[in-house]
């Protein structure tokens, strides 16, 4: 209230002195007068502009750090929205978890603190050192793991032995291996799902939820991105991922795409696999990322992502029923839950994201009006920050 009591003293001073040169103006000479008075009337006129443009972003800065006040429960706590800096693991390692598959994991952060593990999309997408600073290093312990095939897991882009029941299964012995009894769990996505499922199956070792554009994995979803649906939106970046299909298979893309994923001439995979890879990259922000869509012509990234993906997609996830995740639901409504989701998420569209709301209407519901689905999108970033902050801050008072 003093910052806007303040800009508008200040607005009022400079319109006086505005007017006071005019006056002085009025004083000189008609010639004067002609030649310079538009530019004093112009310059008044663009310092109340700027002034009137800073009013409203003080306006608008004051009323979001009132309603963050408000969701943290303490009303003199203001949550922090800014990502973390970038810090290094204080330990890594590799966990056997079958007699196929080797898990790369990592810890960065405070080594006594409160323990939360990030699930990382595609699936097959891997993590990246940027996905440790929407945490508190001071307060969490962050724990990072590349899912089976994916990232520096082994065997690479492998799919025997993989689905989201072994990967649940990884979970908990990962969770066991740090002696860690209980954790928050963040996963945005496929993260999502995963989240999901983890949390149904284990609901006990779960503090609290951070998820982001969901993905529930039912027919409808999968239909829209990869059948033709989000072509609408995206026909430039669609076009090369169909006409990779011939014709006479479009019938089903999933199904084309995993007969060359699958095929035993390797270049055919990668081919496939680039143009799988670059269709989602091309529409993962709300405003084209350059550097997001190089991925896809990284071939040893590429053919991890799209192989894994596939194969979770044509199994439609695993999954005994196509509401699975919203049927269990009950299961996980104690949990203290954040649901962020991406108005514009092309990838995975608002209507799943609604649909969980509707099913949980006790977890927070954060709408992102300007962005896509990418969790690196300022808007989207900056929710999930607050939210893992507002967590932080319930674990502080519950704290024994």
């Amino acid at each position: 209230c003093l910052l806007l009591k303040f800009a508008v003293v200040t607005l009022n001073l400079t319109f006086k002195e505005g007017n006071q040169c005019a006056d002085k103006l009025a004083c000189l000479g008609s010639s004067f007068q002609q030649d310079y008075s538009d530019t004093f009337s112009n310059c008044n006129l663009l310092w109340k502009k700027k002034l009137s443009l800073w009013v409203q972003r003080v306006g608008y800065k004051t009323e979001t750090q009132l309603s963050d006040k408000m969701e943290s429960g303490n009303p003199t706590e203001q949550l922090i929205r800014n990502l973390y800096p970038p810090i290094e693991p204080y330990s890594s390692g590799f966990l056997k978890v079958s007699d196929v598959h080797t898990i790369y994991w990592e810890q960065s952060g405070n080594p006594d603190g409160h323990p939360v593990v990030f699930l990382h999309g595609g699936p097959g997408g891997g993590t990246s050192p940027s996905n440790r600073r929407f945490f508190d290093p001071e307060f969490y312990r962050i724990i990072l793991f590349d899912q089976r095939g994916a990232g520096k897991s082994t065997p690479h882009a492998c799919l025997e032995n993989n689905t989201t029941w072994d990967l649940i299964d990884d979970i908990e012995k990962l969770r066991e291996h740090l002696k860690i009894p209980e954790w928050q769990v963040f996963g945005g996505s496929w993260g999502s799902t995963l989240a999901l499922a983890y949390s149904e199956s284990h609901p006990d070792k779960v503090t609290g939820l951070v998820l982001r554009g969901i993905f529930l994995l039912r027919k409808k979803e999968i239909d829209w991105f990869y059948e033709g649906g989000a072509a609408a939106i995206y026909p430039d970046a669609w076009e090369p991922f169909r006409d990779l299909i011939p014709e006479k298979e479009r019938e089903s893309f999933i199904t084309a795409y995993h007969r060359r994923l699958n095929s035993e001439d390797l270049e055919i995979q990668y081919a496939a696999a680039r143009a799988w890879t670059k269709w989602e990259m091309m529409t993962a922000h709300l405003l084209p990322n350059d550097e997001n869509i190089k991925r896809g012509d990284d071939d040893y990234f590429s053919l991890a992502f799209a192989r894994i993906e596939n194969h979770y997609f044509v199994n439609k996830g695993f999954f005994p029923s196509d509401s699975f995740l919203l049927d269990n639901v009950d299961k996980i409504r104690h949990i203290n839950t954040t649901i962020v989701q991406g108005r514009y998420d092309v990838c995975c569209p608002m209507m799943s994201a609604w649909d969980l709301h509707k099913a949980f209407p006790e977890a927070d519901f954060k709408v992102v009006p300007n962005a896509g689905h990418s969790a690196n999108e300022p808007g989207i970033a900056a929710e999930l920050v607050a939210a893992n902050e507002k967590l932080k801050s319930l674990a502080k008072k519950n704290k024994p």
